[in-house]
């Protein structure tokens, strides 16, 4: 990273004319994402009536060829709403929420948030013992299922702990125009709720911050999917603290958002942006790179949310004429990587880049308002990035006990610190809160979140995202736990034992999956196929690992028997660095297939798409 990009005063004055210009909307940003009164009534359901209120017969949703005003949409949930307290759902519930990106999803997220119902949004990759995993983590009382999802469902039903009479229903269609019809088992959600009320409920005035919202499912550091508990108070701050001081959209602006809304960045981060300006949501099912600026012209479309991997498959496409031909003025998400980031934006004409740091169970966050180049942006929150001991993978603690600050231009472990303010409101589990925080960091009794990142302090509260620590790697948008592919792998016929790891492929975002394995048998003879086969019931894409290295020694531990994972991951699938075979599952290949010299140098040469 250049030390061009260090943020200095004369850079950040040069930005105090902007930030001037839309002074009104910044501070009302600022004082809402600082918000902190228990007794408020606050909400994701406030914030759509708000939208009415603002811009009633504006376009609020748009899908295919579905448009919803706000106040088509918000009618639409209140109905959702009424028929869920007429069946005696309260606040405090939980309902499983396994639908892809479309409408009903919406509405029935803002149902449940006007009368304190927290909605578990079921990862739509998730599949068998992951699933079940993640549906009996919140103990729902109802499961709404798309039909999209119905099949993979079934296959686990008996093993989810809801009801038989708990599984509701919604056609893949515009289920406004046609509710369809639903199969046995089965209440279709959409029938149901046409004779209900369209007026806002009572309830809404009675939603504060610590109530629950969602529950986000994040791979965390280790095992099964955590569920993360994102409350209202969390909404309210990140609908100030994007939609009025960062994204800062108008009436006339629409939100373009291909990303999974069972994820923050889009559910919260480009919804939240859309709303608070009364503007219109654009969704698509799922991200086309062939589609996308198509899509971004038919709907008129003035913004967009990503996530590094789209920026990447957008940048590689072959350029053409109208490539500047569109109306985006800013985009907002995480991870464009600085090798393409001005590139970027010249190509397609883009103004701004709010590229944000943040994570669905932290409490810090970085949000670029100034609009620099190649940085997460402005924290202003309390955040210390400390001097990390990399081969111990731990913080490294001076003569007095405490933890050191890194200098400007220095890389470190991001600590947010745990205060009224800056709460962490943990997960699920009680013992996997405790072992998120670090404690006695500056002084003896205080806490601060333990992010799991290493970031790199550029100076005047800016900063730039390095990598991620531990048993957790990023590839395609996702979180991967190492952990929970371990236990799949381990699974698998013929496997004895698994060691997961993220590796850098050239060209791309992120780190690809690896595994180091010991095998029944000899690597010529073993399964492969099978093991593919295994592997893609059990796994979402992005977590099956891409190489596999076959060891026949015992795996290397730690002194508290944690998995060696140093020098595994400096070799790499690198074929000079190791005696060991190594095996691939390349983008056009079947299955795992022996790694050779020449297809090392065709990954190093960017000659397969991942």
């Amino acid at each position: 990273m250049s030390n061009d990009d260090l943020i200095t005063l004369p850079r950040i004055l040069s930005r105090v004319p902007k930030v001037v210009a839309n002074l009104p909307t910044f501070i009302k940003g600022q004082k809402m994402s600082k918000f902190n009164d228990p007794d408020q009534p606050v909400g994701l359901g406030l914030g759509i009536q708000r939208a009415v209120d603002i811009n009633p017969n504006g376009a609020a949703v748009l899908y295919r060829d579905t448009q919803l005003t706000y106040t088509q949409f918000n009618a639409w949930a209140n109905r959702i709403a009424d028929y869920l307290l007429s069946i005696g759902l309260k606040k405090g519930d939980t309902v499983a929420v396994d639908i892809e990106n479309r409408p009903e999803l919406l509405a029935l997220v803002v149902g449940c948030a006007k009368i304190g119902v927290c909605n578990a949004l079921i990862n739509t990759s998730q599949k068998g013992r992951v699933l079940v995993h993640s549906y009996n983590l919140v103990k729902p009382k109802l499961a709404f299922v798309g039909e999209e999802r119905r099949e993979t469902v079934e296959e686990v039903r008996d093993q989810l702990e809801l009801p038989d009479d708990g599984f509701y229903w919604l056609a893949d269609q515009d289920t406004l125009e046609d509710p369809g019809e639903e199969p046995a088992g089965y209440t279709n959600l959409a029938k149901v709720i046409r004779d209900c009320s369209s007026e806002n409920p009572d309830t809404v005035n009675h939603i504060y911050m610590k109530d629950p919202l969602f529950y986000i499912y994040t791979s965390g550091t280790t095992g099964l999917p955590k569920a993360v508990v994102f409350n209202h108070g969390r909404w309210w701050k990140a609908f100030g603290g994007f939609g009025f001081t960062a994204v800062r959209l108008n009436k006339q602006d629409r939100m373009y958002s291909t990303l999974p809304l069972y994820h923050a960045t889009g559910m919260v981060i480009c919804w939240a942006s859309a709303i608070a300006a009364g503007g219109g949501f654009v969704i698509a099912r799922k991200f086309s790179a062939t589609r996308f600026w198509d899509d971004i012209r038919h709907y008129d479309c003035t913004a967009f949310g990503y996530v590094g991997e789209l920026c990447r498959y957008l940048y590689e496409q072959p350029e053409k004429p109208n490539d500047r031909d569109n109306k985006v003025h800013t985009i907002v998400g995480n991870g464009l990587r600085p090798n393409i980031w001005k590139q970027f934006k010249e190509r397609f004409g883009i103004e701004r880049v709010v590229e944000l740091y943040a994570s669905s169970e932290g409490n810090v966050a970085f949000t670029n308002v100034f609009n620099f180049d190649n940085t997460v942006g402005f924290s202003p929150v309390d955040y210390a990035i400390v001097k990390f001991d990399q081969e111990n993978e731990e913080p490294i603690r001076g003569k007095d006990g405490f933890m050191m600050p890194v200098k400007k231009g220095e890389s470190g472990l991001l600590l947010g610190k745990i205060s009224d303010e800056t709460p962490f409101d943990g997960y699920t589990d009680k013992e996997k809160t405790e072992k998120s925080i670090v404690r006695d960091v500056f002084e003896k009794g205080d806490a601060y979140f333990n992010t799991g990142d290493m970031m790199r302090d550029i100076g005047f509260r800016h900063a730039q995202f390095v990598d991620r620590l531990g048993d957790t790697f990023r590839w395609k948008g996702e979180n991967v736990s190492t952990t929970e592919v371990e236990q799949i792998m381990d699974g698998a016929d013929g496997v004895t034992e698994t060691v997961v790891y993220g590796v850098e492929i050239p060209g791309t975002n992120g780190r690809a999956g690896m595994a180091c394995a010991r095998l029944d048998t000899e690597p010529e003879q073993f399964d492969w196929q099978n093991l593919a086969n295994y592997l893609k019931q059990e796994l979402p894409p992005y977590a099956i690992p891409i190489f596999i290295r076959v060891t026949s020694s015992p795996m290397q531990t730690t002194g508290t028997f944690k998995h060696q994972k140093t020098d595994l991951k400096k070799e790499g699938y690198d074929l000079s660095q190791q005696n060991d075979p190594v095996y691939a599952w390349l983008p056009g290949e079947a299955y795992y297939q022996p790694f050779t010299p020449e297809k090392q140098k065709a990954v190093e040469n960017n000659e397969y798409r991942f």
